[in-house]
């Protein structure tokens, strides 16, 4: 491989991996600040002990997403020189707004929060999660505003080579990056709801603190259905975004070749990397297509053959990619939407079979996730920044194959390391349970 497909899988590396410990973070500091507020509130001790105990696996996981986000930033200016160059003066604008105020909020307030157990008030400590879960959530935007300025360009003006910053309001209020935000965060918390009723479930089946995991799992049972709701519809509108922006990424989502007025879609077929019309179609349903991209039964749906062939992204794998996901979608609107009724109606611990269901569920959230951003960033391609620079273009001019390949395998020795210490501590601290409240254990 050359030192540009070197560079992007390195740097796919390191993002997918990163985005293993985001999502969770994004979820899980939402759900433990409801779980204090609600010991606030009622007092309850089982309330406090959920709050220790979930916020435990929560410092765990932000650890380490913080040591993995840290590496990417460098990849801008050893491997990607010539996009910094280019578009460092509108992308560093919002990277460097996540760091000095959405991370160091919640950073502060995470430090205060560990260290001022039985130091402040029950209201002021329970504050503080709060600004945590939004500190962190906030840094979040700021990084997809980032990433759907990449995706949607707005805001800008072409001088002396370069992208340069003219409306920093069409960047911040750019519709592109809100409901990727919004998409994004929603299906964190879905990850974090599953987690929840993953680890529970497991102590359920082991009879283990049964009132406790009973009421830890009906909030993340909530939480996961409303947040699964949440990811389809913001979904829906995300689609009609790119099949208006990035027709070719949406044409590429639906293997769509053919330009065509109430455009069918085939629920089974095999996606073509090519012309030939030798595609599997079955299974179709009149006219969805058009309905899925404009919410018109009679809307013009662009195909593949009308668009330039170097401008066409990898088909099969955000085709699969695609579908993959939006089946796994489903499929968490079902299994959450089962979990409240059976949690509500007090009928769970009965129901051995669905709980072993959602503790071997627990990583299906997290592979939709990562295949929601290979659908987003292959299917860009081949732009890096959409319709103004490409991928081929923006690497750094003197760095070599070789140089990549030592660095990318570094990286991924250093994160496999990491991998293995976050699932040892999330399987030791999550199999152990919550400490008695006897004990004093702190978070």
């Amino acid at each position: 491989m050359d030192a540009l497909m070197l560079a992007r899988l390195q740097f796919a590396v390191t993002c997918l991996f990163h985005f293993i410990f985001v999502p969770l973070t994004l979820g899980l500091s939402v759900m433990v600040a409801v779980m204090e507020t609600l010991y606030v509130r009622r007092g309850e001790e089982k309330y406090l002990r959920m709050t220790k105990f979930w916020g435990k696996l929560f410092l765990i996981n932000f650890a380490l997403g913080v040591v993995t986000g840290i590496t990417m930033e460098f990849q801008f200016g050893m491997n990607w020189a010539e996009y910094s160059k280019y578009v460092g003066d509108i992308f560093g604008a919002p990277l460097a707004i996540e760091a000095t105020v959405a991370f160091f909020l919640e950073s502060t307030f995470i430090g205060l929060w560990v260290f001022s157990w039985e130091k402040v008030s029950k209201k002021m400590h329970a504050t503080f999660i709060w600004l945590v879960a939004f500190g962190t959530n906030m840094s979040a935007l700021w990084i997809l505003l980032a990433n759907a300025w990449m995706q949607k360009p707005v805001g800008y003006v072409l001088r002396n080579g370069r992208a340069e910053m003219s409306d920093f309001g069409a960047l911040v209020f750019n519709p592109y990056g809100w409901l990727k935000f919004l998409h994004t965060n929603l299906s964190g918390y879905v990850i974090a709801a599953f987690f929840v009723m993953g680890i529970s479930a497991y102590h359920l089946l082991k009879k283990n603190e049964t009132e406790f995991f009973r009421a830890s799992f009906r909030i993340a049972a909530v939480f996961g259905f409303i947040s699964s709701l949440g990811v389809a519809m913001v979904g829906d509108l995300n689609g009609q975004e790119v099949a208006r922006y990035q027709p070719a990424k949406f044409a590429a989502m639906e293997s769509h070749w053919e330009t065509r007025k109430g455009a069918p879609m085939a629920l089974l077929q095999v996606p073509l990397e090519s012309e030939e019309r030798n595609a599997v179609e079955l299974i179709k349903i009149p006219k969805m297509l058009s309905i899925l991209a404009t919410h018109d039964p009679h809307a013009e749906i662009k195909g593949l053959k009308d668009i330039p062939k170097e401008d066409r992204p990898p088909v099969t794998i955000t085709f699969f990619s695609f579908r993959i996901m939006v089946g796994l979608g489903t499929l968490f609107i079902l299994l959450s939407g089962i979990a409240l009724y059976l949690s509500l109606r007090n009928r769970l611990e009965g129901k051995t079979l669905f709980l072993r269901i959602l503790l071997y569920s627990i990583p299906l959230p997290y592979i939709a996730a990562q295949l929601g951003w290979i659908v987003a960033e292959v299917g860009r391609q081949p732009w890096i920044v959409y319709g103004l620079m490409r991928t081929k273009d923006a690497i750094s001019r003197n760095v070599s194959a070789g140089q990549v390949l030592v660095s990318l395998l570094l990286f991924t020795f250093f994160y496999g390391i990491l991998g293995v210490v976050d699932i040892y501590l999330m399987y030791k601290f999550g199999k152990k349970g919550p400490e008695p409240l006897s004990l004093k254990a702190e978070v």
